[in-house]
């Protein structure tokens, strides 16, 4: 009996931790709204370069004149490398302009679609709205 009740726990702990990456992917449609595509001009203060998709901050003055500092997301590393968009184009202190798709629960947060940099060329960071 004791035997059955371990070998459920431990059946039970694998089937969690193999559905731990599901639980980290999710619906652009669920988070994002693809009919608020906005414009975003600023300077980055961060880049997380990692799987499953970069992150990339941008501080950016409000119509109040304050700084509000945005995350937007992008493909994933290797997605972006393949296109041409190499990890040390998005560094920290560049003027960019930054279109992307607003979250839906209002906040600073977007899906990023394309970066247009201070000498005017231009990458996309992620998918077209759905």
């Amino acid at each position: 009996m004791k035997f059955k009740v371990l070998g459920a726990l431990a059946v039970g702990i694998g089937l969690l931790v193999s559905a731990a990456p599901a639980w980290a992917h999710h619906s652009f449609a669920a988070e994002y709204d693809s009919n608020q595509l906005i414009t975003l001009k600023g300077v980055v203060t961060k880049v997380e370069w990692t799987n499953p998709h970069i992150y990339f901050y941008v501080d950016v003055k409000d119509a109040g004149g304050n700084t509000v500092n945005w995350s937007l997301e992008g493909y994933p590393p290797n997605t972006l490398k393949r296109t041409g968009f190499s990890r040390d184009l998005l560094k920290v202190g560049n003027a960019i302009t930054v279109t992307a798709y607003k979250s839906k629960d209002g906040t600073n947060t977007g899906a990023g679609r394309e970066v247009t940099f201070s000498d005017g060329s231009k990458k996309f960071a992620g998918p077209a709205g759905r």
